[in-house]
């Protein structure tokens, strides 16, 4: 059985395109579904597309992110188990340092969206928002 999820989440996330919605407004994202992919994230990108981000999928539980190595400001918006946002993160900057400062929600999330910064303001989102994700999106289970 795990073997079945595993080969479906690799075909969702190698053939179908991903957006998360909020309201009209869409971004194409890449997923990190791996721990390689959640460790390497967005870093050393040097662009990201206005309509374009990551979305990092995980079991339910706290997940701190930092701008290590990370070349474009960044908003960074946590997702729970119904695609509504429990945190954001606004117009973090880019860190070159050894030690770069981790952001910390303390919440439970499940989904972590990084899009570019200033974005989260325009669209005026804010805690409690409920995105939309446009493909089926399976169970994941370390």
């Amino acid at each position: 059985m795990r073997f079945y999820w595993l080969f479906a989440l690799f075909l969702v996330s190698c053939s179908i395109p991903h957006q998360v919605c909020f309201g009209d407004q869409c971004f194409n994202v890449d997923l990190a579904v791996t721990s390689e992919e959640h460790a390497r994230g967005l870093m050393f990108r040097e662009y990201l597309a206005p309509n374009a981000g990551m979305l990092f999928v995980f079991s339910e539980g706290v997940y701190q992110f930092w701008m290590k190595n990370t070349l474009i400001p960044l908003d960074i918006i946590w997702l729970d188990n119904d695609e509504k946002i429990v945190f954001l993160a606004k117009n973090l900057q880019p860190c070159k340092e050894d030690s770069c400062p981790a952001i910390d929600p303390g919440l439970n999330a499940s989904f972590v969206l990084e899009i570019n910064a200033g974005l989260t303001e325009r669209l005026e989102l804010k805690v409690g928002d409920q995105a939309h994700f446009s493909s089926v999106f399976l169970p994941f289970s370390p």
